[in-house]
């Protein structure tokens, strides 16, 4: 998903300096600034109260602005805020719909919401879209939790917005739905429509993001491409399986940082896998000399959950 260095960057979403301090002092969002590119899949992650909701709820409109600028396809979201909510869908993590409407009538009144004019054919074409065209005339309260999280992206996509927001889309659904969801991700992006994605899936950004930023104490710590990120940070694990287990490590070993496991049968040696010498070659002829046989070898690298662990522990 990786993107041509040379090609000029369109950004749909400019926020710059951004602060939110809620009555009481906390303060929400401290200075965020933040471009996002037309057409990208950019993946949020933090942990609780770090301040995602707080920042899409003032791209959105739902909380007021009153410090920074947010502009969303070059509209000022609070002077010009009816020309850049039209731009923005929403998929909020509640499963918010009126249980008795059908389909069809949930994702057409969405779309009157924003002034658009009836368009039966453009109602088919979303519901088509997401699976949904053969649940058209169910009643909302008749379907599945992953059905529902479907209607929910048909309601944001009914005006035909170029940015879409999605708050935990596969939060309480299967592995096999959540998969589902994915596909439709890809096929939306590959649509042209810029997806800002928060979740608590570490796969699912892993998976789906062109690139990873990080917000934790109201402040983004980081944000680059996720194929770069994982190759920059992410390290490599050496497991060493013994024929016969350690009691401890040999002293002569130390400098290498090995890790024993409780049953003493296993070796792990974290490796940084960009650098020119890995240490590998030596740490095996070294546990020879120890007298430490081997059995086996494999190796592992580090996840994106890793990395994220880690930036958030650093800023603690």
């Amino acid at each position: 998903m990786s993107r041509p260095e040379s090609r000029p960057v369109d950004r749909i979403v400019s926020i710059r300096d951004v602060r939110k301090t809620y009555a009481g002092g906390f303060q929400a969002l401290a200075g965020v600034d933040l471009e996002i590119e037309r057409g990208e899949v950019l993946a949020l992650l933090g942990p609780n109260g770090a301040g995602k909701t707080t920042l899409i709820s003032l791209v959105c409109g739902m909380a007021r602005l009153e410090e920074g600028t947010i502009e969303v396809g070059g509209h000022d979201v609070v002077r010009d805020y009816r020309a850049a909510r039209a731009m923005i869908g929403l998929v909020p993590q509640e499963l918010a719909l009126e249980p008795f409407s059908t389909v069809r009538d949930t994702v057409a009144f969405s779309r009157g919401l924003f002034g658009k004019p009836r368009d039966d054919a453009r109602v088919e074409q979303v519901l088509r879209s997401l699976s949904l065209w053969e649940k058209r005339d169910a009643k909302v309260n008749e379907l599945s939790g992953g059905m529902k999280r479907r209607v929910l992206i048909a309601k944001a996509l009914a005006h035909d917005p170029e940015v879409l927001f999605l708050d935990e889309p596969t939060a309480g659904v299967d592995v096999e739905l959540r998969k589902g969801m994915w596909e439709v991700m890809r096929e939306l992006r590959a649509r042209g429509v810029t997806i800002i994605l928060t979740t608590h899936y570490i796969e699912e950004a892993e998976a789906m993001a062109d690139r990873v930023a990080v917000i934790s104490g109201g402040r983004i710590l980081l944000i680059e491409e996720t194929g770069r990120l994982m190759s920059r940070m992410g390290s490599k694990r050496l497991t060493i399986e013994l024929q016969a287990p350690a009691e401890a490590i040999p002293p002569e070993l130390a400098r290498y940082g090995l890790e024993l496991s409780p049953d003493g049968r296993e070796i792990a040696y974290a490796y940084d896998r960009a650098a020119d010498r890995t240490g590998i070659a030596s740490l095996l002829h070294d546990l020879a000399q120890a007298g430490l046989r081997l059995r086996d070898v494999r190796t592992t690298q580090d996840s994106l959950e890793d990395i994220f662990v880690t930036l958030v522990k650093d800023d603690a």
